[in-house]
């Protein structure tokens, strides 16, 4: 099945073309209006030839399949709340399909990846906030409303989430404010690796936030493999660094027995693409 993939996001529209893997990728700004964006597009799919079958995205926002819209909010406001699954395959002469961003990533972890021999699965997509995917049975539940995977905003302490809490981008933050010295949090995780206490104390707290949001996931959901996505799943140490909290904190409340697989995505720029394809495919099977 050959088809023309794209993702949306707040700087830039990646596209590809998939035919059984993904070749021909590349990106342009993300548009300032809808209509400068389907030109765009429109431009892409033609320019891969007549043997296009279908145009699958990965977009920010609720992605509501049924009602062939996108709810929510995102950075790219002009696609949500307009009947743009039909928009689009009217322009395209195509069906289309759309589907939330994370959801696509985790489905190439799921179908591909890192997760393709779990039975239930959780995706955990840590970036500038925290986001993800649940697959019961290995298909995509996205919950009554729309909701699914949202685990940045679960609250492990207090009030503030685990967006606020479990990011290197705040953990940086707060870095800066201790030492008066702005960093992002390529630069923290350096600090810590020259022997920075600070930096190391900082990390060793990210880390132990993000363990309890693990530990309330899978309290709850129960998933045999846990898939950490984002940028700081490129970290070699983050697996096992969380592991070996998740397992502590299962173990102080005598349920050790359902610790789950925890491990590192596969894919990473590509991952939405990916998805994108793959849940096309899913929902065309003949």
């Amino acid at each position: 099945m050959k088809l023309a993939v794209f993702d949306i996001g707040g700087s830039f529209v990646k596209y590809g073309l998939w035919d059984g893997q993904l070749s021909q990728t590349s990106k342009f700004p993300t548009p300032a209006s809808y209509e400068e964006m389907q030109k765009e597009l429109t431009k892409v799919v033609k320019s891969f030839g007549s043997e296009i079958e279908g145009v699958a995205f990965s977009a920010p926002g609720a992605v509501n399949v049924e009602e062939r819209r996108i709810d929510g909010i995102s950075a790219v406001p002009y696609i949500h709340h307009r009947p743009i699954f039909d928009e689009l395959a009217e322009s395209f002469g195509l069906p289309v399909t759309i589907e939330n961003d994370a959801n696509c990533a985790g489905i190439a972890e799921v179908q591909i990846g890192a997760g393709r021999q779990a039975e239930n699965a959780v995706f955990v997509v840590i970036g500038t906030g925290v986001g993800g995917a649940i697959f019961i049975d290995r298909k995509l539940y996205k919950a009554s409303h729309l909701f699914g995977g949202e685990f940045g905003l679960m609250k492990p302490r207090g009030e503030r989430t685990l967006s606020q809490l479990g990011t290197a981008v705040k953990a940086a933050e707060r870095y800066s404010q201790i030492k008066d010295e702005e960093i992002d949090g390529q630069a923290l995780f350096a600090l810590q690796e020259a022997g920075d206490a600070v930096a190391d104390l900082i990390v060793k707290e990210l880390y132990d936030q993000i363990a309890l949001g693990l530990y309330n996931i899978q309290v709850s959901i129960d998933p045999d493999t846990v898939i950490l996505g984002g940028g700081i799943s490129a970290r070699p140490e983050l697996a096992e660094e969380l592991s070996t909290r998740l397992y502590k904190l299962l173990a102080e409340e005598g349920v050790a027995e359902i610790m789950p697989t925890v491990t590192t995505c596969e894919f990473q720029n590509d991952a939405n693409l990916l998805g994108a394809a793959l849940n096309f495919e899913i929902l065309n099977q003949k």
